[in-house]
């Protein structure tokens, strides 16, 4: 990491959401800015997204639930930075706000998380299975109905990471579904039964990446955070979430995409798969898949759009948001 000469040394505060993995965001950022000789504090907020637990995220609102509290403390100068999970960051941020770093990405599949069941080939007759994700609802399907397992029920799972395990614990689900980022952030690696490979259960855009959101009109803060980004983590989630945004940036939609990149250390292909479901079941779940060669955001970006007419080309349909209700 550079070093920062004295002058450069800023007193930052880093908005963060009070669970248990965003504060360990929040603290592992703060101990990189303080390596670099600025002074950090944290801001804990409790957000809509963290109050309402009984609905679906698609019914409510969707994942930017999570970050507008702590927009509104960027805006009114109470903050200097939020880290956010990246994939619950909306694809379109508001007007004056900007992603200004992107970090280096933990391990982005899905993990599975159950204390009796190896798999979905264990569960048994009636399982009760939890996800609080759209997409991981559609696959999970997709996978049980190739097992021939019409009886395992798939239910909704809402809270932070700490509240889901507890409920798997008191009986409430056979097994759940989790990110495997947070749970080996947090030391709980050992809860993961098994992780699914992204042939099975492909991630979702930005899975496992912390994103840094800032002012645009905060260049000092971007200087500061320069040293965190990871570039390539920061094209491949640039990729995919041209892909989300694309197909209309909803929480509301089934939608999966991931990159890897080639072999070698110097290569710049990436290759970008993505997945689409009918939110209504109607329709079997569209796969597709390109490759490019990828040394700036522009191109990852250029992929995404790519994939994007793939999906459509397929049969895949894109978001549209409902109109507000009428007034009187």
């Amino acid at each position: 990491m550079a070093e920062f000469p004295a002058s450069s040394s800023l007193q930052l505060t880093i908005a963060t959401r009070e669970s248990r993995l965003a504060l360990w965001q929040a603290e592992h950022v703060k101990a990189l800015l303080e390596q670099a000789g600025h002074r950090v504090t944290l801001l804990g907020m409790t957000t809509q997204g963290d109050q309402i637990l009984d609905r679906a995220l698609s019914k409510v609102g969707g994942k930017g639930l999570f970050v507008k509290e702590l927009e509104v403390a960027l805006e009114e100068g109470r903050a200097d930075l939020a880290v956010h999970s990246l994939k619950d960051v909306p694809m379109e941020l508001p007007a004056g706000f900007e992603l200004a770093c992107v970090m280096q990405r933990e391990d982005p599949r899905d993990a599975w998380v159950s204390p009796h069941c190896a798999g979905l080939s264990d569960l048994p007759p009636g399982a009760v299975v939890g996800t609080s994700s759209l997409r991981r609802v559609v696959l999970l399907r997709e996978a049980l109905d190739a097992l021939g397992r019409s009886d395992v029920r798939i239910e909704p799972l809402r809270g932070n990471l700490d509240t889901r395990l507890r409920k798997l614990d008191e009986g409430q689900y056979h097994a759940i579904v989790l990110a495997a980022a947070g749970l080996k952030r947090l030391g709980l690696e050992s809860r993961i039964r098994s992780t699914f490979e992204p042939d099975t259960m492909l991630p979702a855009a930005g899975q496992g990446a912390l994103g840094i959101e800032i002012r645009s009109a905060r260049p000092e803060v971007k200087e500061a955070l320069a040293p965190l980004a990871d570039p390539a983590t920061w094209m491949s989630v640039a990729a995919e979430r041209a892909v989300s945004r694309g197909m209309g940036g909803s929480c509301s939609m089934p939608l999966a995409a991931f990159t890897t990149w080639g072999h070698g250390a110097q290569s710049a292909q990436l290759s970008l798969r993505a997945a689409w479901g009918d939110p209504d079941g109607r329709q079997a779940v569209v796969r597709v898949s390109a490759h490019a060669e990828v040394r700036t955001v522009a191109d990852a970006e250029a992929l995404g759009q790519h994939v994007v007419g793939l999906l459509k080309q397929a049969g895949a349909t894109a978001y549209t948001p409902a109109p507000p209700p009428a007034t009187v």
